[in-house]
């Protein structure tokens, strides 16, 4: 209150320090905000097996075997939230039925060393503390009632179903519930780190691209029908379909991120003020915490935003060294591409950071790929409403069908360059922000190409390797044995120097021993390489520098 207050007084000292003492004041509200919206653990005394009642409230990523869901869950008198596994036996849920089936109830325990993902500290997140694993029948009844966003969730889920029935590659289905409808639910494990090892996985996922290209192909229809004296309605019809497509795909942080930057942006544009990039994105992230303050621990809000404050710092500097463009063919292309590049060189620290990997082959990529995405996300929400509204075009859905498997046979030839990808990069929260140091330091080098500019970023560029070799010197002296679990299996991993040796039962599968224990641990310890060894499945113990180990 006293900040608040201090902020409304005259004078230079004042005036110097009224942005702190407002950023104070915003940090503390944010502290105080997150304090009551912390998970507070239910300890709900239940016993393995039990009959539950749930409804469900998103559908999650699928798994071999299972399809997940997030749900509200009634065991006996007590509702809580849960994940909820089904097989994939059963049909599909949907957010019409209440459902009732025996299900196995756990939590989700935290990870064994502090290198592995802690599952279950994301989930308590989002509020979830548990899972409910159904190996039975699962019996239904008819919901009477539905919110106005499970309405939406519902009406999205049976779009979704008619994409399903409609006669393309499956590939190509994925594909389009995926860059219109955020659904990546059921796309396979190799599309997937096709996308990820080309580092397009940002043109998969919905984001700020698509609800800017959406809403320009809307503004401009509605701009070439309406008179010159309606263009305000046309904004203003424009900003209510775009929140209600918000709506309906579920409220992602990077779409609700864009829907508010969009709203600010015209918001100024009708009130004739000049649009400010910067407040629109400090407001759009003020109003998401507001609301949720564990957003703020999501990697996709961070990245997100990230990519914008990257192509603010960057974008203008990198455009001008392109040739002059005297044409919208020239503007699509060089601004594309000049986009994609500040938003990667922005998000880069926080990608190594979070996934410990990269490519340089995602650079070239997305100077192939990236000019199109306008095109390719256009004809895709064609198809969608076409499919929604039971319009089915042979030919339509065959020239969209061939132009995404070639599409995405191109995204398979760049990951293949395994020469040019990078996994088990190490990083640390020192390395990032030096990392951060030298992204901001890029676009004075690139404006004014300086000796004091080129020093300075020589100077940030040395001191990240400094660092580095600092970090990879201390952690490469040290000597460690450990005991992983992994399923039913045990794991006995022997760390000396720079070196690792992974002890692992014959016969074992070694693509996920090496996904979930060896990579997490390699860029944990800042290892290069590693080496499996194999133990057989007779054995029992093991014996190393005089210390006895249980495989079993």
């Amino acid at each position: 209150m006293f900040i608040l207050i201090s902020t409304f007084f005259k004078g230079y000292l004042l005036h110097k320090a009224k942005p702190y003492l407002l950023g104070l004041m915003f940090f503390g509200i944010g502290i105080i905000l997150h304090f009551f919206n912390i998970f507070s653990s239910q300890n709900i005394l239940v016993s393995k097996n039990e009959t539950i009642v749930f409804k469900i409230s998103k559908k999650l990523n699928s798994t071999e075997k299972n399809r997940k869901y997030e749900a509200v869950v009634q065991v006996g008198r007590e509702n809580l939230k849960a994940i909820v596994h089904v097989t994939k036996d059963e049909k599909e849920l949907d957010f019409n039925h209440f459902y009732k089936a025996e299900a196995y109830i756990s939590k989700p325990k935290s990870p064994q060393y502090n290198f592995q993902f802690d599952y279950s500290k994301y989930l308590k997140r989002k509020g979830i503390e548990y899972q409910c694993y159904i190996n039975a029948e699962v019996f239904s009844v008819q919901r009477k009632y539905l919110s106005f966003g499970e309405n939406f969730s519902q009406k999205r889920a049976e779009v979704l179903q008619k994409i399903d029935k409609t006669e393309i590659f499956s590939q190509s289905r994925e594909f389009l519930k995926g860059i219109i409808l955020a659904d990546r639910t059921e796309i396979d494990s190799q599309t997937v780190q096709d996308f990820n090892r080309s580092g397009l996985v940002h043109f998969l996922a919905i984001s700020g691209t698509h609800i800017v290209v959406i809403f320009g192909l809307f503004y401009f229809l509605l701009v070439k029908i309406l008179p010159l004296r309606f263009r305000k309605y046309a904004i203003i019809s424009n900003l209510i379909f775009i929140w209600l497509f918000t709506v309906f795909i579920g409220f992602g942080s990077s779409v609700v991120r864009s829907g508010i930057m969009l709203t600010v942006y015209f918001i100024y544009v009708l009130l004739q003020r000049k649009p400010d990039l910067l407040h629109s994105l400090a407001l759009s992230a003020f109003i998401i915490l507001v609301f949720d303050t564990q957003q703020i621990f999501d990697v996709g809000f961070q990245l997100s935003f990230l990519a914008v404050l990257g192509i603010f710092w960057l974008n203008q500097p990198i455009l001008n060294y392109f040739p002059r463009q005297n044409n919208w063919v020239k503007k699509l292309i060089f601004n594309t591409v000049s986009i994609s590049v500040s938003a990667q060189l922005a998000t880069l620290p926080l990608v190594l950071y979070y996934f410990h990997q990269f490519s340089f082959i995602s650079i070239i990529a997305n100077f192939f790929i990236v000019p199109f995405s306008e095109i390719i996300i256009v004809f895709s929400f064609l198809m969608t409403a076409l499919i929604a509204f039971k319009l089915d075009f042979n030919l339509i859905n065959r020239s969209y069908d061939f132009i995404i498997q070639i599409l995405l046979k191109i995204i398979h030839w760049f990951a293949d360059f395994n020469t040019l990808f990078f996994e088990n990069i190490s990083m640390n929260l020192f390395e990032v922000f030096s990392l951060f140091i030298i992204v901001y330091q890029i676009r004075f080098m690139i404006l004014k190409p300086t000796f004091k500019n080129s020093a300075r970023l020589v100077m940030a560029i040395l001191c990240f390797f400094i660092l580095r070799l600092s970090f990879n010197f201390y952690e490469n002296q040290k000597t460690e044995i450990l005991l992983h679990d992994f399923s039913k299996n045990k794991i006995l991993s022997i760390k000396e120097g720079n070196q690792v040796y992974f002890w692992i039962e014959e016969d074992s599968d070694q693509e996920k021993i090496t996904r979930f224990i060896i990579n997490p641990y390699c860029s944990a310890r800042r290892l290069n390489d590693f080496k499996i060894k194999t133990f057989p499945k007779s054995a029992m113990k093991a014996v190393y520098d005089g210390k006895i180990y249980n495989l079993k």
